[in-house]
């Protein structure tokens, strides 16, 4: 065969070889980017996350709370002296108190159920269903996989921290009003301020509840079942909650998971004291990466067979 007929043929075989990045004169060349797949991905998890509709319980749930709580108080004539949140007083002066309130009496048990709920079905779901090994199957998933779970877990505890915030915010302005806002150490700020403020104090507790949600990740990647998980990271909270109010145990109070869940109060100041929310960020940040890497190492050496 001559040159020419070598390289004729080589043209020929072309279209019949080219990939999907070649199909075309407007697609030559073109590779499909990973981060729109992971995107891709993110958003299906999403979807998945939002439209079950035991989460959407769950998320209805934390909306009635607020609700519930402004009403009590309300009928009441307004909270009572003594004992409660430090910002449990303001809360007759200015309905934006009531999300703090809720935010608070929500951080006891009720947000961690929900996180545990959609972090310990993260992976031991997929495992339960035998979806894991399909989920695994394109190359370098499992990085991937682990990524977007956690992602989706980290979102989804931002907004159920901001319906909370919401729905207490409007249900407090209803039912107490609106106006300047009395910060815990005498000043009065803007409303604008307040409400910003309000939207630090709900990153804040997302960020207490992401970390939560690495740990569930974690211990989602040791079982193939959900309720074990989820019963797991329940008593997980609850044991750090109860050591925390041991003073017996004073030495490790810092480094449990739930000791900085509160630590929010400097936000509420003027100026705005950063020591203990800082210390309470960090520790959420070191937990979220102590535990993503335990939930990477297992998943990366695990024999998915379900």
């Amino acid at each position: 065969m001559s040159a020419a007929e070598a390289t004729g043929a080589g043209l020929a075989a072309t279209p019949a070889t080219a990939g999907p990045g070649t199909a075309g004169p407007g697609t030559a060349g073109r590779v499909p980017s990973p981060l729109a797949g992971w995107f891709r991905l993110l958003g299906s998890e999403l979807r998945l996350i939002l439209l079950r509709i035991r989460n959407l319980i769950l998320l209805a749930v934390l909306a009635a709370i607020p609700v519930i709580i402004g009403i009590a108080v309300w009928a009441q004539g307004g909270p009572s002296g003594g004992g409660g949140p430090a910002f449990l007083a303001q809360l007759a002066g200015n309905g934006i108190f009531l999300a703090f309130l809720s935010l608070t009496v929500l951080l006891t048990l009720v947000l961690p159920l929900v996180v545990a709920v959609v972090s310990g079905d993260s992976i031991a779901g997929e495992a339960s269903h035998g979806t894991l090994r399909y989920l695994l199957a394109v190359p370098a998933g499992r990085m991937r996989l682990l990524g977007v779970k956690y992602a989706a877990i980290v979102i989804f505890c931002v907004i159920a921290c901001l319906v909370v915030a919401g729905v207490g915010l409007i249900t407090g302005v209803a039912l107490f009003g609106t106006g300047p806002v009395t910060l815990l150490s005498g000043t009065s700020v803007s409303l604008n301020d307040g409400l910003l403020r309000l939207l630090l104090v709900t990153l804040y507790v997302a960020a207490g509840m992401a970390a939560l949600g690495a740990i569930g990740l974690a211990i989602s990647t040791l079982t193939e079942h959900p309720i074990a998980a989820i019963a797991a990271i329940l008593v997980i909270t609850v044991a750090s909650e109860v050591t925390d109010q041991v003073s017996q145990f004073a030495v490790v109070h810092p480094y449990l998971p739930t000791h900085w869940w509160l630590s929010f109060d400097g936000l509420l100041r003027s100026p705005v004291d950063w020591t203990e929310a800082g210390q309470g960020l960090a520790s959420f940040c070191i937990y979220a990466v102590i535990f993503c890497l335990f939930a990477w190492a297992r998943l990366a050496t695990a024999d998915v067979t379900s």
